[in-house]
């Protein structure tokens, strides 16, 4: 083992360091997290020194509130420079180097590559987790608090409360969906702008024409 590594020139010995650390590390933090431990364990550090959690939806390139994907590459609500993103960084940083410097790539053009490859990889956790927190968040969402909020119809609701229909309402931040069901005598077709007023069986929402 001595005599492979003292065989190793300086960058790749350099690389080994990086990436075996960083391996393990990052094994640790997927080890607590099945366990429960680390969810919020990603903290951004303010200029003022304070942290955020994956709980406060605020990122680099995120803003208070988590919003629905508009477009295939939304940026907003977006936490890049976490804990476990610069981990995963250095894991890939590092293994990309070995491979390449083993395969005897000019040095320059190995930095580079695994230095794209590392932020791609943290781009892609970035994106992961927070699709993971707009789940937690949409598990947490109460129905009681759409009363009063205005919508669309998504699916026609029949009257009477005859059968459920669908609509599309703001609720706690979010763009949702939601079975619901009217009073009215007539059926609500689908594109029609309604208003929230109660909550049915704590599933359905009731609605009304607005």
């Amino acid at each position: 083992m001595i005599v492979w590594w003292n065989s190793l020139e300086t960058a790749l010995k350099i690389f080994y360091c990086v990436a075996i650390p960083a391996t393990l590390v990052l094994l640790v933090q997927t080890v607590l997290m099945f366990f429960g431990f680390g969810e919020d364990a990603d903290a951004d550090v303010d200029a003022d020194g304070s942290a955020d959690t994956l709980d406060n939806v605020e990122g680099v390139f995120g803003e208070n509130e988590v919003s629905d994907v508009e477009s295939g590459f939304d940026t907003e609500g977006l936490r890049i420079f976490t804990l476990r993103g610069i981990v995963a960084f250095f894991v890939v940083f590092g293994w990309v180097g070995v491979v390449m410097l083993a395969a005897e790539i000019h040095l320059a053009i190995t930095m580079c590559v695994a230095a794209v490859s590392g932020f791609a990889m943290m781009l892609a956790l970035a994106f992961l987790m927070r699709a993971l927190l707009k789940l937690r968040n949409n598990g947490n969402i109460d129905n009681r608090n759409a009363v009063g909020t205005a919508g669309k119809v998504y699916l026609t609701i029949p009257p009477a409360r005859s059968g459920a229909g669908k609509v599309q309402i703001l609720l706690q931040g979010s763009l949702v969906e939601r079975s619901a069901v009217t009073d009215e005598e007539s059926e609500i077709p689908t594109g029609c702008e309604i208003v929230v007023v109660s909550v049915s069986s704590g599933t359905d929402l009731v609605v009304r024409r607005k």
